[in-house]
This record gives C-alpha cells, structure tokens and sequence, in this order.
C-alpha cells in the first residue's frame, strides 16, 4: 500500500465526519505488527466536543464482541470444561426442552434454530443477568431443525454464554477476563456495568465512555437508554479501536489458542454442503475484492463497528462508530481497500 492509499483512507475517513454521516469513529489499523494508521475522527460527545482517542475512547463494540465469545469457547474446549458437539443440555438442563436437541457448535455458528429478535427487543432496557434473560424467548419453538438452516442471531450467543457459564462455575465475564482478556492484555475491553452504566473503574485506566447517538432527519439525537449486559457474549461488550485491533494481532500471532482450535473457530461452517461463511463466533469470508478476511460487522443501538482480520496480509483494521447504523459501510469499504497492501489480491 502506497502511501497514498493511506492518505486517501484518512481522508474518506475525515469526510464521513465533516459530511455530517458519523458523529465520531476510532479508528486503528496494524500491518505486520505495526500501528500504520491510529487516528481520532469527530467528537465522542457533540455537546461536550469531546475529541476521540483510540487508547482511551471506549464505545459499544456490538457484535465483535462474538469474536471475543469464539476465542473463549476454545480457551474451555482446550480446557476440557465443554465438547463443542454436546447437548446444549447437557450444560443447561433446565431449559424448555424443544423439539430437536442443538450443540453449542450449533449456537456458536447460527444453525441451532433459535430466533432473532422481535419488536424491540433489540433495544431491551432491563437489568437482566444471563440466566434471567433466557425469560424473553425460552418458550418459543425452534425455526428449523438445527443443523439445516442458517440464522444470524443474537439469542443464540446468550444461550451459549448460559452453558459456558453453567459449564465452568464462573460468571461468564469473569472467566473472559481471567482466560482471554487479562493473558493478552486487553484491559480495554470490558462490560457494561450490570444497571447499564460504565464499568466504574475505567476511570482508573484513563478511559472515557463516548455518547451514544442515533441518525435523524437534522443530524444525530442521544440514543435511547439501553441494558445490554444480558447478551454481553453476543453484542454487549465495550472497548477501545486500539484494543480490538490487538485483538486481533493476538489471533494473527496465534497466542492464546492451539492452532487447531483457531482452525476450529475459525472455519465456515456448511449447511447441506454450502459454506454459511461464519466460524464459531467469527464472520469468515471474503471483502468486496474477493480477499479473504475473518472478524465481524457489529451494529446495536448507538454503535456501528468494523473488526477485519486478513491473515495473508497481516492487517488488523478497527474501526469503532458511536452511532446506531448510518448507512455508510460502502465508503467504509472503500477505505479498507486503501489500507490494504497494492500487491494483496485474492
């Protein structure tokens, strides 16, 4: 990548901003294992102009936060506290029995059949803990036999957060942290506090929580209040651009993991023979040049967010956005490309 493929990156990026289409973005990229572009754009918060760190703006991650969840259910496979073909029940036993049986493989790849929210769902505001927010949708049948069809959902992640819970004897985020966060030294990833505010002692690192905002007619408006602790394996954990974009240099160094495992994770689970394009926790698949990347697209109230991980380039880009979906992931795309190195083709 020349360097005008940089220059061109951070200017897409600045005009997203200057074009009124994000209110702030972090962004973070690492090629080779060097920081190549870690740069601030528009404001964490509007009213208060407060400017965007990468190390220390932390905002909503969504759905990375399942690439998080897939690297911790290898830690327990390795571990031998779960088999990734067993019963769900096995580990959950007290949940309304269905009328077929599902894996955690299943749950961790989408092909268990559970459903995706309803209404809004999406933007639930209640204090619940895992185990209590199974309440929601235990009693609803299964859309298809798991196994046989794909669904990307949410839902699917609480379960399996419920079972490696149950299967461990930890709170979910406490064994994440203990096996996964604190080992690769990700201080910066952590959950909402329980009641949803901040987790309180990120004050103590320096970080700062950026504002959350939805698009409107004339401009961006506060996001409404959301709890997002329940479904924390599936879309609930905060961060920094900087500490995703670690993340994901840990997976290209391959720490942590067996290389076996990561194959595991890291594979497309297939339906009737055709590949869904989704790992266990991990998006798996291939960027609009045919280039093959693994990481996640994340969306949830007041954040939309970019995780891509090319192994046969070795980049890392991190892109983190405080706002609800604003309809920009072809400019997004574009920028990627201009990070990209010239001679990487698929």
């Amino acid at each position: 990548m020349g360097l005008s493929g940089l220059k061109r990156a951070d200017a897409l990026f600045h005009n997203l901003v200057a074009e009124n289409k994000v209110p702030g973005m972090s962004v973070t990229v690492l090629q080779n294992g060097k920081t190549l572009l870690q740069k601030g754009y528009g404001h964490g918060n509007l009213e208060k102009r407060t400017i965007i760190v990468p190390e220390h703006s932390v905002f909503r991650i969504a759905s990375i936060s399942k690439c998080i969840t897939g690297l911790t259910l290898g830690k327990m496979v390795e571990d031998g506290l779960v088999d990734l073909d067993a019963s769900f029940y096995k580990y959950v036993p007290y949940y309304p029995k269905k009328k077929y049986d599902f894996t955690l493989r299943q749950l961790a790849g989408h092909t268990a059949g559970i459903r995706g929210y309803r209404g809004k769902e999406y933007a639930l505001d209640k204090p619940y803990s895992i185990k209590e927010s199974i309440e929601v949708f235990k009693n609803d049948p299964l859309l298809f036999e798991p196994g046989k069809g794909y669904l990307y959902n949410s839902f699917d992640f609480v379960l399996l957060s419920l079972a490696m819970q149950e299967a461990s004897g930890v709170a979910f985020e406490d064994y994440v942290k203990k096996e996964v966060l604190t080992p690769l030294d990700l201080s910066a990833i952590f959950p909402p506090g329980q009641m949803g505010s901040p987790w309180d002692s990120s004050i103590k690192h320096g970080l700062k929580l950026t504002e959350h905002y939805t698009t409107t007619a004339s401009g961006f408006k506060k996001a409404i209040p959301v709890n997002n602790f329940y479904k924390l394996a599936g879309g609930g954990y905060l961060s920094t651009s900087s500490d995703i974009a670690k993340l994901g240099q840990a997976i290209l160094d391959g720490k942590l993991l067996k290389k076996e495992t990561y194959r595991q994770i890291l594979s497309s689970q297939t339906i009737q023979g055709k590949p869904t394009y989704y790992g266990l926790g991990f998006q798996v698949s291939q960027d609009t040049k045919g280039r093959s990347f693994v990481g996640h697209l994340g969306n949830s109230v007041g954040a939309y967010t970019n995780f891509f991980v090319y192994p046969e380039a070795q980049t890392v880009i991190s892109i983190l956005i405080n706002c609800t979906d604003p309809k920009v992931q072809e400019i997004l795309n574009t920028a990627v490309n201009c990070l990209l190195p010239e001679n990487y083709l698929a």
